[in-house]
C-alpha cells in the first residue's frame, strides 16, 4: 500500500480538524482545507456518503440549478459530514477520514463551487445552531435532504420536547426535499408523499419552512447502503473516482484468501498503516 506524502497531509489535516469535533462539547462546524468560510444564503447536504454516489451529485448539481431558478445572487453549496450521525454510529468503513478525503477529491473535480463542512452533532437543529455560532456572516440556512431524513427529522422519537426542537430549527434553518418514492408505515398509515407528511396534523405548523425539490426519479433507488451489500453489482452507481478508491483500498470487499489458505483483510490493513503513518509528524 502506498500513500502520497500529498495524500497523507491532507489525512493529516482533516484528523487535525476532526479531533476537535467532540460530541459533548456546544455544536461546532468546521470548513474543510479548500473550501471557502460560509456567508450569506447557504445550502447543506449532510449525509454519510458512504459511498458518495452518481445520485448525491445529481442532487447538487439540482440545488445548483434551483439556485438559479430562483434568482439567488449569493447562495454557496456545502456538502457536510457529521462525527456523529444519528442511526448510522454502526457504520464504521471505510474510516469517516477516507470518505472525507474521498469526498474532497469527487468535489474538487466534478463540483468545484461545492464546499466541505464538518460538524460534531447530527441532529439539524444542533447543525443550524453550529453554523450560526462558527459562520456569523451566514444569513439564511438550507438543509437539503431526501425524503427518508424529513420522516427523520419529524418524527418525536428523535426528542425529548420535538415542538421545541423543530421550532429551535426553523427559527435557525429551512429544508429543501427531493421527494422520493417508498413511503413509511406508521400509525397514521402508509405516508407517500411530502404533502401527505406535511399535511399530518402534527407537521401543518412546520410546513411553511419545508419546500419540495423536484429530483430526477431515475436516481430514486440509488443507494449508498446497497452498494455496501452488493460493490460489484452496483458499480454503475457510483462515479469512477470512487469506483477507483473501491478498488484500491478493498474498503467494501470481504476479506481476500490467499492460495496458501490465509486470509488478509485488506482494508484492515489500510487502517492500520494509515494509524502509524499519521502518528509520525509531518515536515
Amino acid at each position: 500500500m502506498y500513500i502520497s506524502p500529498h495524500v497523507l497531509l491532507r489525512l493529516k489535516k482533516v484528523k487535525n480538524l476532526l479531533d476537535q469535533l467532540q460530541p459533548q462539547s456546544a455544536p461546532l462546524a468546521l470548513v474543510v482545507p479548500g473550501s471557502t468560510s460560509p456567508r450569506g444564503d447557504i445550502v447543506v447536504l449532510t449525509g454519510s456518503f458512504n459511498p458518495p454516489t452518481i445520485a448525491h451529485l445529481a442532487l447538487l448539481k439540482r440545488v445548483q440549478k434551483f439556485v438559479c431558478e430562483q434568482g439567488y445572487q449569493s447562495l454557496h453549496l456545502y456538502a457536510a459530514f457529521s462525527k456523529h450521525t444519528v442511526d448510522k454510529e454502526g457504520v464504521e468503513r471505510p474510516l469517516l477520514l477516507d470518505r472525507i478525503l474521498l469526498l474532497q477529491t469527487l468535489l474538487r473535480r466534478r463540483l468545484p463551487d461545492v464546499g466541505l463542512l464538518l460538524f460534531n452533532r447530527g441532529l439539524y437543529v444542533e447543525q443550524a445552531e453550529a453554523i450560526c455560532a462558527s459562520f456569523p456572516r451566514v444569513r439564511r440556512i438550507f438543509f437539503l435532504l431526501g425524503f427518508d431524513k424529513i420522516e427523520q427529522i419529524l418524527d418525536a422519537r428523535y426528542y425529548k420536547d420535538r415542538d421545541a426542537a423543530l421550532e429551535a430549527l426553523f427559527r435557525q434553518a429551512e429544508l429543501l426535499v427531493a421527494p422520493r418514492g417508498g413511503g413509511r408505515k406508521s400509525g397514521q398509515g402508509q405516508v407517500q408523499s411530502l404533502r401527505e407528511l406535511l399535511d399530518l396534523p402534527e407537521n401543518r405548523r412546520f410546513a411553511r419552512f419545508i419546500h419540495a425539490l423536484p429530483f430526477d426519479p431515475l436516481y430514486k433507488d440509488i443507494s449508498s447502503t446497497r452498494l455496501r451489500q452488493d460493490s460489484v453489482a452496483y458499480a454503475h452507481d457510483v462515479p469512477q473516482e470512487v469506483r477507483q478508491f473501491m478498488k484500491e483500498t478493498r474498503a467494501y470487499a470481504p476479506p481476500v484468501r490467499r492460495a496458501d489458505g490465509s486470509v488478509v483483510d485488506v482494508y484492515a490493513e489500510r487502517v492500520h498503516a494509515l494509524s502509524l503513518l499519521l502518528q509520525r509528524r509531518i515536515s
